[in-house]
């Protein structure tokens, strides 16, 4: 049985934390063996850290880790990379997402019986209305996510990786890519498991979506001119060929696919701008329509 700890970044998540936790603790453990779920709490001010201080008497193998200071995800997943048991497989999972059904982690660990296999990612699916502007432009997202993965791993969201030493920069975001160049660099493979479901939710309105599309465009960029490391998504043939295929899954709805990329234009725009004044976003400003998970 593989042994397995799981991360969750927080930041002011009372309104989340303890179905994401459940979640983990929900999970058939067939395949591996869960020895630890490690809470990195980043300066939150709210009920988060008393929550989950209260959840582990129920689950004894629940750890708290209060960070005094806010200094961004990757500093927070250094930390719990720092303090869990050695040799496990590492889940990098968000507070505000939670694992869809109990099978979840089972097929993003299965990976692993392969020991070239050292990065997995999961499959988030958006709680969103797509029948709603924005559930439409949070759905597409996803659908594109989606199909680049099936063809070439694009790791996000919900993440399994081997224990090989790798830490983070904390001079800049883009925490599941970093570590996917970081694996492959070292011989090992990325894998998409598309049956490993994660729920989250995307922006209910277009500022919101521009500012979290705007910083993740940021973190790509960065790692494209620092480590001339592309992500799948940024690939133009890939693009176009994800783009076919999504409008293909989610129905030709022109007006609502114009204004899905006017969106993506807008927001590459506004990354722009943050390269130019040599902002690489290491903190993220909170993006207040996602913490909703419904």
């Amino acid at each position: 049985m593989m042994p397995v700890s799981v991360c969750i970044c927080a930041y002011n998540e009372e309104s989340n934390i303890e179905r994401a936790i459940r979640s983990v603790y929900s999970q058939t453990t067939d395949c591996f063996e869960l020895t630890q779920v490690i809470v990195v709490s980043s300066e939150s001010t709210d009920g988060t850290d008393r929550i989950v201080t209260s959840l582990t008497e129920e689950f004894p193998s629940l750890m708290l880790i209060r960070q005094e200071k806010r200094m961004g995800k990757n500093f927070a997943i250094n930390e719990f990379l720092d303090n869990k048991m050695d040799g496990t497989i590492s889940v990098l999972l968000n507070a505000d997402n939670i694992l869809r059904d109990e099978s979840s982690l089972h097929y993003l660990i299965s990976p692993f019986k392969d020991e070239k296999v050292g990065i997995v990612g999961g499959h988030p699916i958006p709680t969103n209305d797509p029948k709603k502007l924005m559930g439409f432009v949070a759905h597409m997202v996803w659908t594109m996510h989606h199909n680049v993965s099936m063809v070439r791993p694009n790791i996000g969201e919900l993440v399994a990786f081997r224990d090989i030493g790798i830490r983070l920069p904390t001079d800049m975001q883009s925490d599941e890519a970093i570590m996917k160049m970081e694996t492959e660099k070292r011989g090992y493979i990325s894998v998409y498991a598309p049956n490993a479901y994660i729920l989250n939710r995307g922006p209910e309105t277009a500022s919101d979506f521009v500012e979290q599309r705007a910083r993740v465009i940021v973190g790509e960029t960065w790692m494209k001119n620092r480590y001339e490391y592309s992500v799948p998504i940024q690939m133009g043939t890939q693009r176009m060929n994800t783009l076919i295929d999504s409008v293909r899954d989610m129905g030709m709805h022109p007006f609502k696919i114009f204004f899905t990329f006017t969106l993506e234009l807008i927001s590459r725009l506004k990354a722009k701008e943050h390269m130019r004044r040599g902002e690489s976003m290491s903190i993220w400003k909170r993006v207040g329509s996602t913490k909703d998970l419904k």
